[in-house]
């Protein structure tokens, strides 16, 4: 189930079960796709719905924060040793 707003802090159990969602959304970031169209197709949410940018834009900084600062400890979060975090 998806969260109104992502995760923050050390890698969680939600995390890992949205890897897939945060590589769509910085893939469509990448590509130029509009928040909306990427919170309709990708995260299938309601852009009407008042936090539906708020929840776009919370999981897109979730995606970059694991694959930036967070990557060391995403890795043995998720059962790799990363030589990031020793």
């Amino acid at each position: 189930m998806l969260r109104n707003v992502a995760t923050t802090g050390p890698v969680t159990a939600y995390d890992r079960g949205h890897l897939a969602l945060y590589a769509a959304l910085l893939d469509a970031e990448e590509a130029g796709m509009a928040w909306h169209e990427a919170a309709a197709t990708i995260m299938r949410i309601d852009i009407a719905d008042a936090g539906a940018h708020g929840c776009w834009r919370s999981h897109l900084e979730r995606a970059r924060w694991i694959i930036g600062e967070g990557l060391g400890a995403a890795l043995e979060a998720f059962g790799r040793t990363s030589k990031l975090t020793r």
